[in-house]
């Protein structure tokens, strides 16, 4: 129980997943950079790269407010993409993230 005056140190605001597959033209446009900064303006934690079958592939928890501003950026990308589809699986967070990185 919390003393008067005091707050608690925790967020009482659910955590989850987002695990996203981009499509499109969304390789060598600088399409992780430009997710991976949208990640870290929102606070979020997780990773983005690049796959062999040239869709991008990103991991990121936080809220599902903030998770939803992260797919809808990469539903637009940057300028010089063209994605046609965000690919989205929810669940709730596993941990084991750091702060928002490119990987692979």
């Amino acid at each position: 129980m919390l003393e008067a005056g005091t707050q608690a140190t925790y967020s009482v605001e659910q955590v989850e997943r987002l695990h996203g597959f981009i499509h499109g033209d969304v390789q060598g446009v600088g399409f992780r950079y430009f997710l991976m900064r949208e990640g870290r303006r929102l606070g979020l934690r997780g990773w983005v790269r690049n796959r062999d079958d040239g869709t991008v592939e990103f991991v990121a928890e936080g809220s599902r407010a903030d998770l939803e501003q992260l797919k809808q950026a990469a539903g637009r990308g940057p300028s010089m993409a063209h994605v046609d589809r965000v690919e989205a699986r929810w669940s709730p967070a596993a941990g084991g993230l750091g702060g928002f990185e490119l990987t692979g």
